[in-house]
């Protein structure tokens, strides 16, 4: 690989990792991801991520109005290769770098040539923990411009998206499992000042925050907050 090549990568991948590790939401990494692309991939004029859950597929980034669009009209034909990195197909990527000689994927050509200026485009699936689970979507505005070293550069962005959707995951099931941890102990806490204040077992004073959670339509956690800060202000 090319020295400036590989420089190329490098800076692409350090800037996506500080985004990651600065703890921004799932939407900053997917528009860093699709933003990266475009920027680093040979050909690519734009690009977008589809991501599946709970067996519904939808855009969660995209670089621009033309990139979502082509994600809506896949959708609405129910065919194209960023359908079919996710979901359909053995193989990890499909390509149609010219649509204007024919496509696999007749319909949706027509549409994409009749409604914007891209002439080419690809899909990439991203895999975690062996499941298809998003595509790396790029699209070109010129016929054969997503060449042979276009398709490597997408292949090691689509390699590198499925490890950072893996750390998004993990970091998000750390961050609930360890707010859960954080609402459990101020429970505790607050059940602990109320059998104390009020000469009662732990159910009772269970009993008492659920009551209030329910009227004041706020969840247990929360009220137990507001017994500590109260008990701590020295008005309970």
């Amino acid at each position: 690989m090319p020295s400036a090549l590989s420089a190329e990568l490098l800076t692409a991948f350090r800037n996506m990792a500080q985004v990651i590790y600065a703890g921004d939401s799932y939407e900053s990494v997917y528009d860093a991801l699709c933003n990266t692309a475009v920027e680093l991939i040979d050909g690519c004029d734009h690009a977008s991520l589809m991501v599946q859950r709970s067996g519904r597929i939808f855009t969660a980034a995209a670089s621009d109005d033309v990139a979502k669009h082509i994600d809506d009209l896949e959708r609405e034909l129910g065919e194209g290769p960023c359908l079919e990195a996710i979901d359909e197909s053995e193989e990890d990527q499909h390509l149609c770098s010219d649509l204007t000689t024919g496509s696999q994927w007749p319909r949706l050509a027509a549409r994409i040539l009749a409604e914007t200026d891209v002439k080419g485009m690809a899909g990439f699936r991203l895999h975690q923990d062996g499941r298809k689970v998003a595509a790396l979507n790029v699209f070109s505005d010129t016929a054969g411009g997503l060449d042979g070293a276009a398709l490597d550069q997408a292949s090691m962005l689509s390699a590198f998206a499925s490890v950072t959707l893996a750390a998004l995951d993990r970091g998000e099931e750390a961050s609930t499992l360890r707010r859960g941890l954080e609402s459990n102990r101020e429970i505790g806490k607050a059940i602990g000042l109320l059998m104390a204040m009020h000469k009662i077992g732990d159910d009772q004073a269970f009993e008492m925050l659920a009551k209030v959670s329910q009227e004041m339509n706020i969840k247990v956690a929360d009220v137990a907050a507001q017994v500590i800060a109260h008990h701590r202000k020295g008005d309970v």
